[in-house]
């Protein structure tokens, strides 16, 4: 039986780990930490901002709505709070396809 990796992952990103993610500054993650009640990042003593992937999941949703499907930032609170559930399992799907998609532009390359 061959050897399968595991995916390893963080119990917390920091503040410049999720801006690199999402390729925006501290300051957009900062307000939409403030307009989305469902951001909720711990904080350590220093005051540094430590986000679970619960919240990356969350701003992976927030930043879909507002950046790809050009809700507003109500419209998107408001979708978030009605279609919580059909969110994350979108939001899965869709990682999932661009993983296949890294793939087998991978496999593309090598040919």
């Amino acid at each position: 039986m061959p050897y399968k990796e595991r995916e390893i992952s963080k119990l917390y990103y920091t503040m410049g780990e999720v801006t690199s993610m999402f390729n925006v500054n501290p300051s957009q993650i900062r307000f939409y930490e403030r307009e989305f009640e469902i951001l909720n990042p711990k904080k350590n003593k220093k005051g540094n901002r430590l986000f679970s992937p619960e919240d990356v999941e969350n701003l992976k949703a927030i930043f879909h709505l507002v950046k790809e499907k050009g809700f507003t930032l109500q419209g998107a609170k408001d979708h978030l709070k009605a279609n919580r559930t059909d969110i994350k399992e979108n939001q899965k799907i869709i990682d999932s396809l661009e993983r296949l998609k890294e793939f087998l532009l991978g496999v593309k390359e090598q040919l």
